[in-house]
């Protein structure tokens, strides 16, 4: 087996149906200067949008706001070296539109951390790319 064999590039389709699979990826963005991280939970919208929900005063939502981020979501089993990864890059806004948030509100996704008010970020699937990798258990 050739080093390729062990995965293959996942379409836009299959890409956006494994992140249904998972309640938590992570935000890929700038913030002073530097490259940052964040672990977050998410939910996909009817526009195959990436959905976060956090406080309106939180660093997150200013540094992202109005940029170009990356989004990441993977499952991965150790046992079987097998597993996939999705990342979707696009613009990140905050929801200022009242009825989009009152819609949000009741269909999005909340926060796993206690928020007094939540405010909603989209992050547009402008473009989503992924692989899924096959186990390589007892390859050398």
């Amino acid at each position: 087996m050739s080093q390729n064999d062990a995965f293959r590039a996942l379409d836009r389709q299959e890409c956006l149906r494994l992140l249904t699979k998972v309640p938590v990826g992570r935000v890929v963005y700038t913030r002073q200067a530097l490259p940052a991280v964040l672990p977050i939970n998410f939910s996909l919208d009817t526009d195959s949008s990436v959905l976060l929900c956090t406080s309106p005063d939180s660093n997150l939502a200013h540094a992202i706001d109005g940029v170009v981020v990356a989004f990441e979501a993977d499952e991965f089993d150790a046992a079987t070296q097998s597993g996939w990864s999705v990342v979707v890059t696009g613009r990140a806004t905050v929801v200022t539109d009242p009825d989009e948030h009152e819609r949000l509100s009741q269909t999005g996704p909340s926060s796993w951390m206690p928020l007094h008010d939540a405010a909603f970020v989209r992050i547009e699937s402008e473009m989503v790319t992924g692989r899924e990798l096959w186990g390589a258990c007892g390859t050398l």
